[in-house]
């Protein structure tokens, strides 16, 4: 009777461990299945899968990115200028290139005195105030960028775009400021000095020197205010950058010389040559031919002199690509 007791609730409990079994694979299966209706309803319809864009039918859109700095300001940035700063002591401190700072300032003078303003890009371009008969047009080809560029980055309408207002034109480095024609001031070295003889040899550099036929300037007995150039009478000069003639002719030790102001508010004089291939107000690109070599004015012996000056006081042309 006992043994009877115990085989009927082995009985019981087979039945009941098959019955749990085989609920737990159905509802396994159940939930499996769920699951992959979800999936293939979301695949068809698309969505965001971590940082990857779906479309419908599991297509690739693009990836998400998301931005982890700040947006860059648009604003000028007005620098009051501190006793000992020099361009390049600010240029320095916010990054950029003296020749944009003198872009952005025409007519500065050096040296800076403390506590003038001076007005600074906060990309790389130019800080323009608006004058009597700006338009988004002519200042769209002036700097070449396009409309939408001079009026969507500084958040203005062409209304809006009045004399006296000071909006800033980001300008792409590789690219560089335009000439008044429309074309490229420095077409082969954007924002650089090009050798104006290519392959010659630099002779006498800029600074201080011992030869008694430079000049006294800045405390020093003879100072070289610029660098000489090694070349044969007669040989091609190109400018260096480009920019606007605005002198020609003779000038004292400089003999037949060219000034050309470039692009950037910086004057470069190429002096003792033998001919002039411009004239005053023509715009001139960087690599184009400007005259000859010569000996005139105070020179011993064939060479170019190329001066660089800055707010009226000279400084280092270099490097000098292709010198």
């Amino acid at each position: 009777m006992r043994s009877y007791r115990y085989a009927s609730h082995a009985v019981v409990l087979l039945i009941a461990i098959a019955m749990s079994g085989y609920g737990a694979v159905n509802l396994n299966n159940s939930l499996a299945a769920r699951a992959e209706a979800v999936d293939a309803r979301a695949a068809g319809e698309g969505g965001l899968y971590g940082d990857v864009l779906v479309g419908r039918d599991s297509t690739i859109i693009k990836p998400i990115s998301i931005p982890n700095a700040p947006l860059p300001n648009r604003r000028a940035i007005r620098y009051t200028v501190k006793a000992g700063d020099t361009l390049d002591s600010v240029a320095g401190a916010f990054g950029i290139t003296f020749r944009q700072i003198t872009w952005s300032n025409p007519g500065l003078r050096l040296p800076l005195k403390a506590g003038q303003t001076l007005r600074l890009a906060p990309v790389p371009g130019v800080v323009v105030v608006v004058k009597n008969g700006d338009s988004p047009a002519s200042l769209a080809a002036a700097y070449g960028v396009d409309e939408a560029t001079v009026l969507g980055f500084n958040d203005i309408h062409a209304p809006e775009l009045t004399p006296g207002l000071m909006i800033v034109i980001p300008v792409d480095p590789q690219t560089g400021p335009n000439l008044s024609t429309g074309e490229p001031a420095d077409p082969i070295k954007p924002g650089e000095l090009l050798c104006p003889i290519q392959g010659a040899k630099i002779i006498q550099k800029f600074g201080a020197t011992s030869f008694a036929l430079e000049p006294a300037y800045g405390g020093y007995l003879h100072f070289h205010s610029g660098v000489d150039v090694l070349a044969e009478y007669g040989t091609p000069i190109v400018a260096a950058a480009g920019g606007k003639v605005t002198a020609t002719g003779y000038a004292d030790y400089f003999g037949l010389r060219v000034a050309i102001t470039d692009s950037y508010g910086l004057v470069e004089i190429y002096a003792h040559m033998s001919d002039v291939a411009v004239k005053v107000g023509d715009s001139i690109q960087q690599g184009q031919k400007i005259g000859l070599v010569g000996s005139t004015g105070l020179s011993v012996g064939s060479h170019l002199h190329l001066q660089l000056e800055v707010g009226g006081m000279p400084t280092d042309p270099a490097p000098l690509i292709g010198c």
